[in-house]
């Protein structure tokens, strides 16, 4: 009973997660908004759909969350000790998917950046990183 109770619990808390608007990207927006940049939110016409868009400069940015996307330098980036029949393909899916549509990106002319969650504690250090990304 109690397992059950767990797992309608951790469904619960999964479909509270949102895959826009989160605050790491809610930074990120921050940071370049107020540095003079003006960007597009998740174009759907580019594989990915990147979170932030700077569609002059052809260059893109995106958001990740350390644990959803396997950040292999983070602590929060690895496979739960509870079901990892469940989660090891479903995480292994999205590194995957991750790479192909960078691959894709690259093939259609665009730079990419990926800023990691992890990244945002140190705010000035990644505000230079995305900057310079940028041309700034």
């Amino acid at each position: 009973m109690a397992d059950r109770l767990s797992r309608e619990r951790r469904s619960e808390n999964m479909r509270r997660i949102r895959s826009k608007g989160t605050v790491p990207e809610l930074m990120v927006r921050r940071i370049v908004h107020a540095a003079g940049f003006r960007f597009r939110l998740h174009a759907p016409n580019l594989p990915g759909r990147p979170d932030l868009v700077f569609p002059r400069l052809h260059k893109v940015v995106f958001v990740h969350g350390c644990f959803w996307h396997q950040h292999k330098r983070c602590r929060e980036g690895r496979i739960p000790g509870s079901r990892r029949d469940y989660w090891e393909p479903k995480l292994t899916r999205n590194v995957e998917r991750d790479k192909a549509h960078k691959a894709a990106l690259h093939r259609l002319g665009w730079e990419v950046m990926t800023v990691w969650e992890c990244q945002l504690k140190n705010s000035e250090k990644i505000e230079r990183k995305i900057l310079n990304f940028l041309g700034r």
